[in-house]
């Protein structure tokens, strides 16, 4: 992949053969940002599990304290008292069995979270198929199959992300933006770890924290001492 001048000038302020203290590294992270827009930065975390074994999945969620910096558009299925304290709770989409025709004929995804209360799993199972590939089906550990839509919606409107392992068994998630400073994005960084840490599987052998690395959207990515992130 070819890479611009200016990309190729701040990557040369990071040393690929270090694993940086965290506030070294996310201080890097703002340095090395070269776009003109806020961009994300992103934890990229290499865990010593085989996520192929049920028992050494990695998957919940976690409220950052500052939140993402995104505005994240959350659709609710749910029925009767439950649609209006989904949509009082700041709910951008609510509704039930008559949305099953729109996402599967109309291909709609115009929302980056679904929640539903346990009694629609029956109508969200059908769209296991379109909503699982792109990691948007409700899930019971991620806290977005509740009764309590109100409470979900108002968490994830906060900054609530979820986390879970991808084929590789490496964890990818935004910890916030650019301008929100080293102590806002430290915050960040540390309460998603501690997060990760907790849900160690009692399965998982060996070193946990294989490798953890933070990027911003453009940039390149900065590798931390994973040592001093358990101590």
């Amino acid at each position: 992949m070819k890479r611009g001048k200016k990309y190729l000038e701040k990557a040369k302020l990071v040393n690929n053969a270090t694993a940086y203290d965290t506030a070294d590294a996310i201080n890097l992270v703002q340095q090395t940002s070269s776009a003109k827009f806020d961009e994300t930065v992103e934890a990229h975390i290499r865990l010593g599990v085989d996520s192929r074994h049920a028992d050494q999945q990695v998957r919940g969620a976690v409220v950052l304290p500052h939140g993402t910096g995104k505005t994240v558009r959350v659709l609710v299925f749910a029925k009767g008292a439950k649609l209006d304290e989904a949509l009082e709770a700041g709910a951008d989409f609510v509704g039930g069995q008559e949305l099953v025709p729109k996402i599967q004929n109309e291909n709609w995804f115009e929302y980056d979270v679904v929640v539903a209360t346990p009694d629609m799993m029956g109508v969200v199972g059908r769209l296991g198929r379109v909503l699982g590939p792109k990691g948007l089906m409700p899930n019971p550990k991620a806290g977005t199959v509740t009764m309590d839509v109100a409470k979900a919606v108002k968490e994830i409107k906060a900054g609530k992300i979820e986390y879970r392992l991808d084929k590789t068994n490496i964890i990818h998630v935004p910890i916030g933006k650019v301008s929100f400073g080293s102590e806002k994005l430290s915050e960040n960084f540390q309460t998603l770890m501690s997060a990760i840490i907790k849900a160690k599987p009692q399965a998982a052998k060996g070193q946990y924290l294989k490798s953890v690395v933070i990027a911003s959207t453009m940039g390149p990515g900065i590798k931390i001492n994973t040592a001093k992130i358990t101590e």
